[in-house]
């Protein structure tokens, strides 16, 4: 709780990291291991960079979305380098903003009021994904839609290297479901997916 940032003095957590970042093109860095937190990039155009998507985990606890950015946080704010798992209100939210999102696993995280249980993309949010796997995610209720993603509202992400398989959603889109939305997909792999209404 005392850490300055330090080698010697690490954060406790990568959200007080965050909160000390203020200044664009700052970086976080983050050592192997499993962080149960919800982060929020607060509007910082910062690089938050885990070890190894395999090994750095970033686990919400079902209490919410795992990272959010809501702030119009634009392509210099940059998430790489995790395992996003276990949020409850989707594993990555974007609202109004468009982050960098590379080296991601998503997986594990469900969503019930608007879908999009991996990654919800809403209101003019055009994030860049890059070498992501978006597995075992869902949408549930009466508006799970986008099991793996959700793109709404003016939402056009690029996509490139990107899997998304595995997903579930009660309604439509078990992999990905648009709306009034036009995302870009460069050698994207959507497959074994399953949705309630085809």
């Amino acid at each position: 709780t005392d850490g300055t940032g330090s080698t010697d003095s690490p954060f406790s957590s990568i959200q007080s990291a965050i909160n000390f970042a203020t200044t664009d093109d700052d970086s976080v860095t983050v050592a192997a291991g499993t962080y149960v937190e919800n982060i929020n990039f607060r509007g910082r155009n910062i690089k938050v960079v885990g070890e190894d998507r395999e090994t750095t985990i970033i686990d919400g606890d079902s209490s919410g979305s795992v990272v959010t950015f809501e702030n119009g946080e634009d392509s210099t704010a940059v998430l790489s380098g995790f395992t996003i798992q276990n949020g409850s209100e989707s594993g990555i939210y974007c609202q109004g903003s468009s982050p960098t999102l590379k080296n991601l696993i998503i997986t594990n995280n469900t969503a019930s009021d608007y879908g999009g249980g991996g990654i919800y993309c809403n209101s003019n949010s055009n994030p860049s994904l890059e070498n992501i796997t978006i597995i075992n995610n869902s949408a549930t209720g009466n508006s799970g839609r986008g099991g793996g993603m959700r793109c709404n509202t003016n939402s056009d992400p690029s996509l490139l290297n990107v899997l998304i398989s595995g997903n579930t959603a009660s309604q439509e889109g078990g992999g990905v479901f648009i709306y009034s939305s036009d995302p870009s997909f460069i050698n994207v792999t959507i497959s074994g997916n399953v949705s309630s209404i085809n």
